[in-house]
């Protein structure tokens, strides 16, 4: 079996227990009396012939019946490792239900606990004492097909800090998602863990962790060793999209910085989590009216995607008209310190274009003199938008938010941060706070609100909008390189599917359930901004679609022939 979607069948020569084990072929109580007879599986399988939609429906009152989320998320990864065919078929099934045990915020349990939940391997454990080999091992052949990876080096798993090999989860759930929400076929992906030590204690006290039990390797060794994966990755597939995912601030947007013109590379924390923000922004404006000229943007989290979220909504603002300099001022940029400031000591290069003038609080009465607190700019800066990424649970507290209220009328708030625990608000607490007035968004799921007696859907402001259209995108096409220009139209082709665009009433981004339809939008739109920066062939529109179309997956059987 390969990534070819073309295939009407299925031509393998494997048989027996060793059919039954590869998990993109194994199709379980679905193969048929005539397969079972060609390939020995008589006796291996009940007797009783079943359906994909039977499986479906069986493993879904499986998955009803355990008693807590980490118990759900260990039995769809067994199953994902046993039958991906059903795993996708179950996930696509109620993708709502599902996108939640797959990823955040389940996602951020399975890697506290993926040592204990870890069963079978899947993709690739990449640690330094190999490093002289990694081109043996990409070299396996069953990599052949891979067109998309996702790496981490698990240093900053969502809020939940350093997780050390266990931060292989979320590579694997990125791909369930490039699946699920963006149709690339399964065999295509290749989720990696750059496991480089933990400096988590408790992970390296534990006798049951699964990773390299050794302090996180630093400096020019760990540069070295990236550039060792780059190399041979770049050696072994040329045309491959590479996604980076939860380093850490020190290494995001540097790394990315380094191989963005290298490679088809990008980060989805820096520049997805961007362009998911900024399109929730730009539908919001249909529900505030507040103009995107007019927006003054406080960002508690000055790292890596507190900064790409605003590096990539100043853009916006110039766009529409605002001198660079004057847009600039419009951001509040929040971090341990406080307000980021001109002439602040230990400042990174990517935060400089957001400092403020040392004189901006000048006339404003602070709570405690010489720190500009995110409190200080809601009571005086006179904020419309305030986003948090700090995972920093209650930063957004009622004495903030009840001041960024009072001086406007429809405060835009997103707390973003991952899983739900580290949100900096809960979406009940702001609509309390702010009588009903508050348009919200998140990173995680929440329970819908509950306005005039009825049930409001809470957005979930989550990546899972832009990142799987990406992809898509720039597989399709074989773009060269991804742009901050191709997540700006991902951004706005989000903001352009809005219920809030017709209806200043309704959601600023659509139901999780049409994830499938607005990944296809983003890639569409994504794959022609491709074609006019010159990153990929000059095909027309029409072929364009046809291209995206031929990359989508379906979880279905195919019929199966014995190999000659």
């Amino acid at each position: 079996m390969t990534g070819d979607l073309s295939q009407t069948e299925i031509v393998t020569a494997r048989s027996g227990y060793d059919l039954l084990t590869d998990p993109f072929l194994n199709k379980g109580t679905a193969f048929t009396q005539d397969e079972r007879d060609a390939f020995g599986l008589n006796g291996l399988l009940p007797p009783s012939i079943g359906t994909l939609n039977g499986q479906v429906r069986r493993r879904m009152r499986a998955l009803q019946e355990f008693g807590s989320d980490l118990e759900r998320y260990a039995f769809l990864r067994e199953l994902q490792d046993t039958n991906e065919t059903l795993f996708y078929a179950l996930l696509e099934s109620d993708l709502k239900a599902m996108m939640p045990l797959v990823y955040t915020p389940t996602v951020g349990l399975g890697c506290e606990h993926f040592s204990r939940v870890f069963r079978k391997p899947r993709g690739l454990f990449l640690s330094p004492p190999y490093q002289s080999r990694l081109k043996q091992i990409l070299a396996n052949p069953r990599f052949d097909q891979v067109e998309a990876i996702c790496v981490t080096d698990g240093e900053r798993i969502l809020g939940l800090g350093d997780q050390g090999a266990g931060g292989m989860g979320i590579p694997i759930g990125k791909l369930a998602l490039y699946t699920a929400c963006g149709g690339i076929h399964p065999r295509t992906t290749l989720p990696i863990m750059l496991d480089v030590g933990t400096d988590n204690p408790d992970r390296l006290a534990d006798p049951l962790y699964v990773g390299w039990r050794t302090e996180r390797v630093r400096g020019q060794a760990y540069d070295d060793f990236i550039e060792a994966f780059v190399t041979a990755v770049d050696e072994r597939w040329p045309h491959v999209l590479l996604q980076w995912e939860d380093f850490a601030k020190g290494n995001a947007t540097r790394l990315l910085g380094r191989y963005r013109d290298r490679l088809c590379t990008f980060n989805d924390d820096v520049q997805g989590t961007a362009a998911v923000a900024t399109g929730a922004l730009l539908a919001a404006i249909n529900v505030t009216g507040i103009p995107l000229a007019q927006q003054k943007i406080a960002v508690f989290g000055a790292g890596s995607a507190g900064i790409g979220i605003a590096s990539l909504l100043l853009k916006t603002i110039i766009e529409a008209g605002v001198p660079a300099k004057q847009a600039a001022r419009q951001f509040y940029l929040v971090d341990r310190p406080g307000l980021l400031l001109e002439g602040m000591n230990g400042i990174e290069d990517f935060q400089r274009p957001f400092l403020q003038p040392r004189d901006v609080a000048d006339t404003w009465t602070l709570e405690n003199p010489g720190t500009i607190s995110l409190a200080d700019i809601a009571a005086n800066a006179g904020i419309t938008t305030l986003i948090g990424v700090t995972g920093q649970p209650g930063a957004f507290n009622e004495k903030i938010v009840r001041a960024m209220a009072a001086r406007t009328s429809r405060p835009v708030i997103f707390p973003l941060s991952n899983p739900t625990s580290r949100a900096e608000a809960t979406p009940h607490d702001l609509d309390a706070w702010t009588h009903g007035r508050a348009v919200i968004g998140t990173g995680s799921p929440f329970p819908p609100l509950n306005r005039g007696g009825v049930d409001f859907a809470v957005d979930q402001t989550n990546n899972s909008y832009i990142f799987p259209g990406v992809a898509l995108a720039a597989i399709a096409v074989q773009a060269r390189r991804i742009t901050d220009g191709m997540f700006m139209t991902a951004a706005k082709a989000l903001a352009g599917a809005s219920p809030a665009r017709t209806n200043p009433s309704a959601n600023l981004l659509p139901p999780v359930t049409a994830m499938r339809d607005i990944s296809l939008v983003v890639a569409k739109a994504v794959a022609r901004e491709a074609r006019r920066e010159g990153l990929c062939a000059e095909l027309s529109d029409a072929e364009i679609d046809l291209a995206i179309a031929a990359r989508i997956w379906k979880p279905a059987y195919l019929p199966y022939r014995k190999a000659a």
